[in-house]
C-alpha cells in the first residue's frame, strides 16, 4: 500500500466544517477508512475582549482550507475533489502536492508514532476522552491512525468504539 501524506484542500470560505463532515460521511459510506485517514480543520485559541470581558475562542488557522491525511490515488482524489464545497487541491494544476514534514511540524502535527504494548484481545481501560474509565477488549488495531477499536457496553449492547492509542492503557 502507498504511503499516506497530508494534503491541503481549498474550500469555499465558511464551508470548512461542512466539507469535513461531508468527506467523513463519504469515507464511511465508501469504506475508505484505510485510504483517507484523517480530515482536519486547524484551529487556534485566540483571546478576545468583548464588552470588557476577556474570553478565549477557537478560530480557524486557515479559513478556506482543510487538511487531509490520505493515500493519493484516483479514487481518493475523485472523492475529495467532487465533495460539495471543495474547489480543489493546493498544487499546480490538478496535481496535489503533499505537505513536507517541516510544514507539518510548524502546524503542530507531528508524524511520530506511539509504540504500544497491547494487542488484539487485550483488556484495556480508557484514560481520556468521552469514554474515560470504560473497560473494553481490543477488537482491532489501526497503526496508521494510531487507534484501536474496542467494544463497550452501551444501552445493554456491545458497541464498537474507536479510541486513540494515547487515551488507553493496558489493565
Amino acid at each position: 500500500m502507498a504511503e499516506a501524506n497530508w494534503y491541503v484542500v481549498h474550500t469555499y470560505s465558511g464551508y470548512e466544517n461542512k466539507v469535513k463532515a461531508n468527506i467523513e460521511k463519504t469515507i464511511e459510506n465508501r469504506h475508505l477508512e484505510e485510504q483517507i485517514l484523517e480530515v482536519r480543520v486547524p484551529l487556534q485559541d485566540v483571546v478576545e475582549m468583548k464588552n470588557g470581558a476577556q474570553r478565549t475562542v477557537q478560530k480557524k488557522m486557515f479559513p478556506g482550507y482543510v487538511l487531509l491525511n490520505m493515500v493519493m490515488n484516483d479514487d481518493t482524489w475523485y472523492v475529495v475533489r467532487n465533495t460539495r464545497g471543495v474547489t480543489g487541491f493546493v498544487g499546480p494544476g490538478s496535481k496535489p502536492v503533499p505537505l513536507t514534514d517541516a510544514e507539518m511540524y510548524n502546524l503542530g502535527i507531528q508524524s511520530t508514532s506511539l509504540s504500544v504494548d497491547f494487542e488484539e484481545g487485550d483488556t484495556v481501560t480508557v484514560i481520556g476522552g468521552v469514554w474515560k474509565d470504560t473497560v473494553g477488549v481490543i477488537q482491532s488495531m489501526n497503526q496508521a491512525k494510531q487507534s484501536v477499536t474496542i467494544n463497550v457496553e452501551l444501552f445493554g449492547r456491545e458497541t464498537p468504539v474507536e479510541i486513540s492509542f494515547a487515551e488507553i492503557q493496558k489493565m
